[in-house]
C-alpha cells in the first residue's frame, strides 16, 4: 500500500471529521500475508461504525446496500488504534449515504492520520426486513 491517492484528494481537515462511531485496536489476527492489517478488516470496521451511525439517524434497523469511492490511503499496522467517524451526506426516502473516515493513531505518536475513507449507503428496514421510509431526522447533513 502506498501513500499516493488515486481517487479523491486527501481531506484538508487537520483531524477527524464527524461523529465517532467505533474505536478498536488492530490485532495480529487481523493481518494479511504481508503482516499489514487486512483491508477487509478495515472495511468491516467502517461498515460496523457506519451502521451504528445510520441506525441512529434513521431511528430504525439499517442494512448496507452500497459502498463507493473507498480510498485506502495508508497502511494500518498491528497495535494501531483505529477510529471511524461518520458524516451524513444524503437522506433519501428509504436510504441514507454516510461518508466514513478511518483514522489511525500509532503507538508513540500524538496525532492520528487518515487511513481510509468512502461513502456507504444504508437502507432503513422494518421488522420484516423490508425497506421503509427514513424517519425525520434532526441530524445536520455535511456540506
Amino acid at each position: 500500500m502506498t501513500d499516493t491517492h488515486v481517487h479523491a484528494p486527501i481531506s484538508s481537515a487537520p483531524g477527524p471529521n464527524g461523529d465517532l462511531c467505533i474505536r478498536t485496536l488492530a490485532m495480529p489476527a487481523d493481518t494479511n500475508a504481508n503482516g499489514d492489517i487486512f483491508g477487509g478488516w478495515l472495511l468491516s470496521q467502517m461498515d460496523v461504525g457506519g451502521g451504528v451511525f445510520a441506525s441512529k439517524v434513521a431511528k430504525s434497523r439499517t442494512v448496507t446496500v452500497a459502498i463507493e469511492a473507498m480510498n485506502f490511503r495508508k497502511a494500518v499496522y498491528v497495535g494501531d488504534l483505529v477510529s471511524v467517524y461518520a458524516n451524513l451526506v444524503r437522506v433519501g426516502r428509504a436510504s441514507l449515504t454516510v461518508h466514513l473516515e478511518a483514522w489511525a493513531l500509532r503507538r508513540g505518536e500524538e496525532h492520528p492520520f487518515l487511513v481510509t475513507d468512502g461513502n456507504f449507503t444504508y437502507v432503513s428496514i422494518d421488522e420484516h426486513g423490508r425497506p421503509q421510509a427514513v424517519r425525520s431526522t434532526d441530524t445536520v447533513i455535511a456540506t
